[in-house]
Parts: C-alpha cells; structure tokens; sequence
C-alpha cells in the first residue's frame, strides 16, 4: 500500500517536532518494540501506534513503560507494557507469551534493546564489561529475533528490524565491545534475511549516529550538543522520531522489495 501523509506530518528542517508518514497495511498488524520505555524504542512504539498497530512496549523500567503507554492510549492507540529483561530467555519466553495471549500473533518486531555505547579504551577494557555490553546489544537481539522466528515462519510473514549503530559502519569514539556488538547485529540480521527470505520474512536493521535523548541532555550541555551537531553534514543531532520513521519505512510494505539492508541514520555522517 501506499504511504499517505497525515495531518500531524511537521517539517523536516524543525528538530524539535515530530514527523509522521501513516502506512495504512500497518493498521490492526500485531507489533513487539523492545528497549521499548524510553528514547527511540518510546519515539517507535508511538509512530507504530499512530498507524493503527497494536503495540506491545517491551523494556525492564516498569513506570517508564506505562509512561509510554498511557501516552499512546491517550492519543487513541493501543499499546501493552511488558516487563522483561531481553539478555534472559525465560524472560524472553514470558514476553512472547504474554504478548500472544494479550495481542495476538506478531507481524512486526523491533529488536530495539540495547545501549551502553559509552568510551571504554581498549587496553582498559575489563572482560565483565565487555561480556555485558555483548550481551546487551547482541545477545538480547538475538534471543528476541529467535523467539519470534517460528510464529513469523508459520504465517508465512512478517518484518524484523534491529538497531546497530554509526559505531559498528566506521570507527568511533565508543567502546570496541559495543562497536563489535553492534557489528555483529548487523551480520545477525543479514544472514536471518538470507535463510528467511523465503518463508515470507524480512530483516533489516537501522544504524543511528548521535541522537539527542535524556542521556546526551545529563552527559553534555546545550552548547556541546550544538557544536557536536554542527560536525554533521546535515547541520544538527538526529532526534528519536528520525530513527523511528525510518523503522516505520522498514516495517511497513512501502519496503516489500527490501532485506538484509541497514539503514543509516547519520546526518551524512556515515556514507556507505
């Protein structure tokens, strides 16, 4: 089908408002966002709802999690928290579970989990920190991605998106576990979109550079963010809702021809 923009559709070249594109085949379509409570994962859950999904917001923070959907109640869509720590399989079943008995079957999961991509030298990395940061961005992604793999094969149907980052397409400034973790999200997704191309599944995976959420805002001042957006080809800090209407592209059938891609979110930073 094709996208249609709505009403509430704000200008690009404006950081802070919101841009919404309604996919009108995403209406009444199950949807799992993990890493759901706050950030991106929050900005994709309500772009999802916007379109008429019903969304289930998957993160370990309850109160941030029925902050986001109350918030998408509120506007009129329907959304479910669930409470789960993604690195731990029996949570990871619990969440399927109760998603099914609540929702029903899934169509779409963002794998969304993740973060901690703070600078660690190298040569004063600790072997705990690294096996979390793994953990964490890669491991969780691919306990979600494979708990949900069989309901999707059966139908014959679905979408996967997953979250790298800028660190894993070129050097940077975080740690090499988070840059080798998001690395390997990458290689997870492609090869999930070989072997289940042809079971009626894609994959594909967004790559941000620098957004502008809660944790930058406590990390660095209003002149720092600033002068880190101006060292982007584009002029400015990428926002969460630019991260979540490219996950909207991704999920919806607007990309039917589209699998095993990543998707750069980087202001121009990143050219591949």
């Amino acid at each position: 089908m094709v996208a249609r923009v709505s009403d509430q559709i704000q200008s690009p070249t404006d950081p802070g408002r919101s841009v919404s594109v309604i996919y009108p085949d995403l209406a009444g379509k199950v949807a799992v966002v993990t890493g759901g409570s706050r950030g991106i994962g929050a900005a994709t859950a309500a772009a999802l709802a916007a379109n008429g999904a019903l969304v289930a917001v998957v993160g370990r923070d309850e109160r941030a999690l029925a902050a986001v959907t109350s918030s998408i109640e509120s506007d009129g869509g329907r959304a479910l928290p669930v409470t789960a720590d993604c690195t731990v399989g029996a949570d990871v079943d619990r969440m399927v579970s109760a998603i099914g008995e609540n929702l029903g079957p899934v169509g779409i999961v963002a794998a969304f989990a993740g973060g901690d991509g703070m600078p660690v030298p190298t040569d004063q990395e600790s072997p705990e920190h690294w096996r979390d940061v793994v953990e964490s961005d890669l491991t969780s992604t691919f306990l979600t991605v494979r708990a949900f793999l069989p309901q999707l094969a059966e139908r014959r149907h679905g979408v996967i998106v997953t979250m790298s980052s800028a660190a894993a397409r070129q050097a940077a400034h975080s740690s090499a576990a988070y840059a080798a973790a998001k690395a390997g999200v990458i290689a997870f997704t492609r090869h999930v979109a070989s072997e289940f191309a042809g079971r009626g599944i894609r994959a594909n995976c967004v790559a941000p550079s620098a957004i502008e959420n809660d944790r930058m805002r406590t990390w660095m001042t209003a002149e720092q963010r600033q002068n880190l957006g101006r060292s982007f080809p584009l002029g400015r800090l990428g926002q969460p809702s630019d991260v979540a209407a490219a996950a909207l592209f991704l999920a919806s059938d607007a990309s039917s021809w589209i699998t095993g891609a990543t998707l750069d979110i980087a202001g121009g930073k990143i050219m591949l």
